[in-house]
Parts: structure tokens; sequence; C-alpha cells
């Protein structure tokens, strides 16, 4: 292992990923995000043990263990927006993940998780703020592990992490969004609306540095991105995306005419 540098984005990002409080995570990468240290690419750094670090709570449950909740009472839409931030203090922790755990990227790649990094935190202190204005923290109801278990699955391939993390599941959010908020301004929450108009705007720009990179270690490795995507769906076990698309969206994201047209073919 090489030498630690005194100030070095990679480093940081890991020490960051390591805090277990989550509004002390957010704040934190979101001060790295404006201090913006350089990043060393050929750094080699050695997995920490505890990877997240993370709060005792929230419980974390299977999937199918997670209660749906109403948002036309306080405590359901409660439940469902912590659910959302759940989700984001996930995504603080797949950007910086994706920063400190690949050597050997361009500077413009570690550039961009920064941004993601920091953009996810803003979402997460959005939502909490928001939470607790209903009489809730984070951390009150159960949740699950999903996007850090696809974290793990692909932490051996930068290209499978792009591919199926940022371009799979965090693109489902974009499909998402529009029906939830629909649900939220039904249930008279204006607020909640406004911040999901932040994080859908902001997750387009995530999932297009997704694409972006996932593009560019193909044409690197010389694969096709359009057929090798299926197999990696199928070798890391990705969840199978069901319609409805926000084809919108995800054109805005980058997603091409043949990628859309394969997402129309695996959701029917």
């Amino acid at each position: 292992m090489q030498e630690r540098t005194a100030d070095e984005l990679r480093q940081a990002a890991l020490a960051v990923l390591r805090e277990s409080d989550p509004a002390a995570k957010a704040a934190l990468a979101r001060a790295l995000q404006a201090r913006a240290p350089a990043p060393d690419p050929s750094l080699q750094l050695a997995r920490p043990e505890g990877l997240p670090g993370r709060p005792d709570r929230p419980r974390l449950v299977p999937t199918l263990q997670v209660p749906k909740r109403s948002p036309f009472t306080t405590e359901g839409r409660a439940a469902l927006l912590h659910a959302i931030a759940h989700i984001e203090f996930n995504a603080i922790n797949l950007a910086l993940d994706a920063i400190w755990r690949f050597p050997g990227m361009p500077a413009d790649y570690y550039a961009d998780w920064l941004q993601v990094a920091g953009e996810e935190a803003l979402h997460f202190t959005l939502l909490h703020e928001h939470l607790q204005s209903l009489g809730f923290r984070y951390g009150d109801f159960d949740a699950h592990d999903g996007l850090w278990t696809m974290a793990e699955r692909t932490a051996g391939d930068v290209l499978a992490r792009m591919a199926l993390v940022p371009r799979t599941l965090e693109a489902r959010g974009l499909d998402a969004t529009p029906p939830l908020q629909a649900k939220l301004a039904r249930a008279g929450d204006a607020r909640a609306v406004e911040i999901l108009d932040v994080i859908l705007r902001d997750e387009i720009g995530h999932v297009r540095i997704g694409n972006r990179w996932y593009r560019h270690l193909c044409r690197e490795r010389g694969v096709d991105p359009i057929t090798l995507y299926p197999e990696l769906v199928q070798r890391y076990e990705a969840p199978r995306l069901r319609p409805p698309f926000n084809r919108e969206a995800r054109e805005l994201a980058g997603f091409s005419e043949e990628e859309l047209a394969y997402l129309g073919q695996s959701g029917s």
C-alpha cells in the first residue's frame, strides 16, 4: 500500500464513507465537495473493516419485510419519506465508494462522483429536515439494504458498478419519482413534492454520469455496451426492471434508443 497523502480526494472520501453518523456524513460529504482535493488515481488503498459507516438504526430487514405505508396519514407519510431518505443516505455511500475503491480512472471520473456525493448529501439533508418537521427522525423505521448489496457484488469491477448501480438501481428512481410526487401532492405535502423536484433533477445528472463512465469503460475494454449489459444483469443478479419507465428522464440521462427498446423488452 502506498503512503497516504495529506490532502488527497480518494483517501478523504474513504474517511467520510467510514463516518457512521448520518447528519455528520452528509455535512462532511458536502464539505469535501466544496474543498475538492485532487485525486491520486495511482494510490492503492486497503479496505478497512466496517464499510460503510452507518448508525445502529434503522434496523435493516429483507426488502419484502419493509411495510408499505399510505401517505395519507402523518406516520405513513413519514415512513415513505424515511424510505427515500434511506436511499439517499445509501447513495452518499455509493458515490464515496466509487471514488476511493477504483484506482486508475481519469481525474474527471473522481470529480463526477464527488459532485454526486455532495448532491446526495443535500438530498438526504432536505429529506431529514422535512422528516423532523413531521416529528420523526432517520432511523425510526425499518429499511432494507438493496443498494449496498449491489455495491458489494460489484466491488471488484468498476464497469459492473457503473452498469448496475447508477444506470440500473438509481435509474429506477427516475421512473418512481413522478408517481410518488403525485401521491404526495394528493396527500397535501407540497414541501415533499418540492424536495423530490430537486432530487429528480439531480438524479438525471447522476444517471448520466453512470452512462458516461459505463460507455467509457466499454470502449476502453473493446466490448459492446448494449450486448454486455444483459450479461452483467444476469451475472450479478441485478433486479429485473419493470414499467412504467420515465422515458423523458431516461433520455435526458443519456440512454440511447436501443437501450430504451431493451427496457421495453425486459419489462414486458
